[in-house]
């Protein structure tokens, strides 16, 4: 009975105490103390703290957002003091207020302790981002990465850590970066790297970067370059045609410098050299087919196999054609069939042929076209040297301006031909090897001066008119394409200063043959000769008149002494 009462009365001395506890005890507006969860209602959450009223909590504030109430009788909770009492005596609290009151005091801890913390990237703001870290805060965009980003909107819901760079209570504002938690971490990792990178190693990387001559690959913490000649045995024309900014790969240490901090690496180095046994792979007189991956003035390279590409040089693309650039023949892309004409392992070359897939027409053109066989076809080309006459296609024939006439003095073939005209001829020759086809016009016809000896003997008088006048003499047309020269010194008996003193161009003029050469096919003529001929036939003339004259005298005398005698 003692000891129940000595219980009870302990009871009440306790309740007493807490009694008297709570309506000593001051709250003030602003602070945050801690409570405990009595009662809910349909409006509020009663919280027991520590006064002698509860204090009221809205209850939209610990609702989620699909209306189920967060906390449960028992809980505990801190919340601010809004209003110490209201009209009927109780408390408003507020726990959105607390937590943000103790966001605050977190963020500020950290900002003194050179501390990160994490947020959401929510929105994009002017100048940069906007950050949730229980508190909006604003993130620069030049502190969001090591680099420029250019597209923001793909950092939205984000969750990363940041670093406090700003940070004033008072006026609510917080500056975030991102950045300079990359630059450390970027220095860990660079100091890690250096002890370890190694030439010949193999390491992953990243792709930073990519420009016309190569790709920077973040190796961690340290840069190195990816030339654009070490990433494939085969051609590539940029980067960017095997890589995007982010890849992640595995590369070669090529070269690297501990003091300059530079490093080279390759790719292809991990791969096998295509090269290795290529001879074998593509013997001379193979048939292949590539793709045309790129032209130059001289020819076309085809693709073979990544990392082995061959030439076909412009003058192997055609039997016939007269190829000017190879883009007439074949444009980057096309798939082309080729014959190997010859490979150089050691210098990585190999020589390729288009025309060898199809036979040699030249190697016919003896047997279609024998010599002295007459052909027709139109004139193609004119220069200065003759015409080209085109028989079929890709196979033209060359008159020379020399076998255009026997007997005309043809300064230039556009003289007498036009492109297009249709002409007839003889083959002189072929040339195979040299894929050269010569024609003759004049042979058409027989050579005039292979009788000219006949026709013009010498010594015999011919006459023709003056067609033009030298200052050595003059031309006599005798025929048709056949004249004679007339030496000055032999136009008249006696010396003259000038042609033109004695014939004129039209004149008839009468004169001796005096030499014929057929070979350099001249004709000299002298009309002195006739003078000379005259002169000799008047002077023989008189000598036999003479001698005529002495016979008729003696034989007078003669007469008259036999008469004498017959009468005595």
């Amino acid at each position: 009975m003692t000891d129940s009462m000595t219980e009870s009365q302990n009871t009440q001395t306790e309740s007493f105490a807490e009694l008297f506890e709570k309506t000593s005890r001051t709250i003030k507006e602003g602070e945050v103390v801690q409570g405990t969860v009595l009662s809910i209602d349909g409006e509020h959450v009663h919280v027991d703290v520590g006064f002698k009223s509860e204090g009221l909590i809205p209850l939209w504030e610990l609702m989620a957002d699909d209306g189920q109430v967060l906390v449960k009788p028992g809980d505990t909770l801190d919340v601010l003091i809004e209003e110490t009492e209201d009209i009927d005596g109780r408390i408003t609290l507020s726990k959105e207020k607390a937590d943000r009151l103790k966001i605050w005091d977190d963020i500020s801890r950290a900002f003194e302790a050179d501390e990160s913390v994490e947020g959401v990237i929510v929105a994009r703001v002017k100048g940069g981002l906007s950050v949730d870290i229980g508190v909006k805060a604003f993130l620069p965009g030049s502190q969001v990465d090591l680099r420029p980003v250019r597209n923001l909107e793909a950092l939205m819901g984000e969750r990363t850590a940041f670093k406090i760079i700003k940070f004033n209570k008072r006026r609510g504002n917080i500056v975030l970066s991102r950045r300079a938690l990359l630059e450390k971490e970027r220095e860990r990792q660079r100091r890690d790297t250096l002890q370890t990178l190694e030439v010949g190693q193999i390491v992953d990387g990243v792709i930073k970067n990519l420009t016309d001559y190569g790709a920077f690959i973040d190796l961690g913490g340290i840069d190195g370059l990816l030339h654009v000649t070490d990433m494939s045995w085969g051609r590539v024309n940029h980067p960017s045609d095997l890589f995007q900014v982010g890849d992640q790969l595995k590369v070669k240490v090529l070269k690297f410098d501990p003091e300059t901090e530079r490093v080279s690496l390759g790719l292809k180095q991990i791969q096998p050299d295509p090269w290795v046994d290529a001879a074998h792979k593509y013997p001379i007189g193979k048939r292949i087919q590539g793709k045309v991956v790129s032209l130059t003035d001289y020819g076309a390279f085809l693709e073979l196999e990544p990392g082995i590409e061959g030439l076909v040089h412009v003058s192997e693309m055609s039997w016939t054609k007269r190829v000017k650039h190879p883009s007439k023949v074949v444009s980057v892309g096309d798939a082309v069939d080729s014959i190997v004409l010859d490979i150089d392992e050691g210098n990585r070359k190999i020589s390729l042929g288009m025309k060898q897939i199809e036979p040699n027409p030249w190697s016919l053109i003896e047997e279609k076209y024998p010599v002295a066989t007459r052909v027709r076809g139109t004139v193609r080309n004119i220069t200065n040297f003759g015409i080209f006459v085109g028989l079929e296609e890709g196979i033209d024939g060359l008159v020379h301006v020399s076998d255009i006439s026997w007997t005309e003095q043809i300064k230039h073939p556009g003289e007498k031909f036009e492109k297009g005209d249709e002409v007839e001829a003889v083959v002189l020759k072929i040339d195979k090897e040299n894929e050269k086809f010569s024609l003759g016009i004049k042979q058409l016809q027989p050579n005039p001066w292979d009788d000219i000896q006949k026709r013009y003997p010498l010594g015999s008088e011919v006459e023709g008119e003056v067609t033009s006048i030298a200052d050595f003499g003059a031309f006599v047309r005798l025929a048709e394409g056949i004249e004679g020269l007339i030496y000055t010194g032999e136009l008249a008996a006696e010396p003259v200063s000038s042609p033109a003193d004695v014939v004129k161009v039209g004149d008839r003029a009468k004169a001796i043959v005096t030499r014929v050469d057929p070979n350099e096919q001249k004709i000299s003529l002298s009309i002195k000769a006739i003078h000379d001929q005259q002169t000799r036939k008047t002077l023989a003339d008189q000598a036999a008149e003479m001698a005529k004259s002495q016979r008729s005298t003696l034989g007078d005398l003669l007469a008259e002494k036999l008469a004498q005698k017959t009468e005595e």
